[in-house]
């Protein structure tokens, strides 16, 4: 299993125009084959910083992930949402189990 753990920056002003193609790009995401978990989140203590959390069942998964057609669209629009400060990590891990 892979986890993706990390944040990027959208300046706050950006967040109404980012949220819908968050949402597609979440959306597509979770349908993909191999797509354990995936999503977004805004932090609660710093506006504009988005929180990022991906569960991928093995490396080909995420090689498709990384050459879908959604996720082009999603980089493609990152320079006119102003985008940016993206610190994402990629972690081995176990299988999940309930604490």
């Amino acid at each position: 299993m892979l986890l993706i753990v990390g944040t990027f920056r959208i300046p706050i002003d950006n967040i109404g125009s980012a949220r819908p193609i968050m949402q597609q790009m979440i959306a597509a995401s979770r349908s993909e084959p191999g797509c354990v978990e995936y999503g977004y989140a805004a932090d609660v203590f710093d506006p504009g910083l988005i929180h990022v959390k991906e569960l991928w069942v093995d490396q080909p998964s995420l090689d498709r992930h990384f050459a879908s057609a959604h996720i082009a669209q999603w980089r493609a629009a990152w320079p006119a949402l102003g985008i940016g400060e993206r610190d994402l990590r990629v972690y081995d891990v176990g299988e999940p189990r309930k604490t």
